[in-house]
């Protein structure tokens, strides 16, 4: 896995492609200390993450909204 930083990927972008493009994983760091803030790899081993549940009472409870419920965008900023 190949570690640049922000200027470096900016210069070399078409390279970086080219390389992920490869099969290879390009962390980008960011700052004096070069803190690891992207990683750029092949859409072919992206993961997308599952989605996640509701919350911790999802299968536990239910909501029913009334047919004629209306909720405008104007009266939902103002609460």
């Amino acid at each position: 896995m190949k570690t640049m930083t922000v200027g470096e990927f900016k210069s070399q972008f078409s390279e970086v492609l080219e390389a992920v493009q490869a099969g290879e994983s390009v962390v980008v760091c960011y700052g004096r200390n070069h803190r690891k803030v992207a990683v750029m790899v092949p859409y072919a081993s992206f993961k997308p993450s599952e989605p996640r549940p509701l919350g911790l009472l999802k299968g536990k409870v239910q909501v029913a909204f009334a047919k004629d419920f209306s909720l405008d965008d104007e009266t939902l900023l103002a609460s």
